[in-house]
């Protein structure tokens, strides 16, 4: 793609992609970054995080299966292996490496090629901790059956879109989530969950959350790079990119407007997420 053709492009991206309505004004997370979240919803939420959270390896595995070169297959294994645990390989911060997989510790930046693995340094262990400190534990967390329907949805999507075997599709959604995640909501989340933290939750770990805010953080330079990248190969096709980042978005707004109802209606939350 041509200079001009890609600023063209450029515009279409940050106009479909960027200016979503879920990057760019999220109630739910708007909201949540007040801090008065009642504790029987921040289970609630915490119950759906960690279902997208653990059944976003799915996709991630699909990906590394539907990878079109060696090296589109190692990129995924990064992000598949250091959610299941393996600590990033940061020669500078060789004294991590040795830790217990605490995300305060852990590197956010590196390769797993080489790296540590903990089991506590998986994902979606830091998100038992945080849970446990909630009332919940294993049981209560991660499975499919306790995904409430959008979701479920959110999960399925990602599967299909994410993790597709179509390269236009993948490349797509991958980069409408890396934009999603790095515009701001983990920093949302992570201001309302200090508040709860300091007036009710003392001993809450906000470890998962500053961690993946830090790695989003290093993530944001690199993805117009790797979308100029991605322009230049003879399978390309904006339409079908940008169509797939959309649903992929749509998705995204899907699990956050679902959390946003719930809230709105905390007489249905399960029984086991009562205090």
């Amino acid at each position: 793609m041509s200079g001009k053709h890609f600023d063209a492009f450029r515009h279409t991206v940050e106009r479909e992609l960027m200016g979503h309505p879920v990057v760019v004004d999220n109630a739910y997370t708007a909201w949540f970054a007040e801090g008065r979240v009642p504790l029987d919803h921040l289970r609630h939420f915490t119950v759906q995080f960690s279902v997208f959270s653990n059944q976003f390896l799915l996709a991630a595995l699909n990906r590394v299966i539907n990878a079109d070169t060696v090296e589109a297959a190692r990129e995924s294994k990064e992000i598949l292996l250091n959610e299941l645990g393996v600590v990033y390989n940061d020669r500078g911060k060789a004294d991590a490496q040795a830790g217990d997989g605490d995300p305060a510790l852990v590197s956010t930046t590196g390769t797993v090629d080489g790296g540590t693995f903990r089991f506590r340094a998986a994902h979606f262990e830091w998100l038992l901790r945080f849970g446990a400190a909630l009332g919940l534990g294993f049981a209560d967390l991660g499975k499919r059956r306790h995904g409430e329907p959008d979701t479920l949805f959110f999960c399925d999507e990602l599967f299909r879109l994410y993790g597709s075997a179509d390269y236009n599709e993948a490349m797509g959604a991958s980069f409408a989530v890396e934009n999603w995640a790095a515009a701001g909501f983990w920093k949302e989340l992570i201001r309302g969950l200090e508040r709860i933290k300091a007036e009710h939750v003392p001993a809450l770990p906000l470890g998962f959350f500053t961690w993946h805010d830090q790695l989003e953080e290093n993530h944001r330079a690199h993805v117009w790079h790797e979308l100029s990248a991605c322009c230049d190969s003879p399978r390309f096709k904006g339409e079908a990119f940008i169509a797939a980042g959309v649903a992929m978005l749509d998705a995204v707004k899907a699990f956050w407007d679902g959390l946003d109802r719930m809230r709105l209606r905390p007489g249905i939350l399960h029984h086991q997420l009562q205090p």
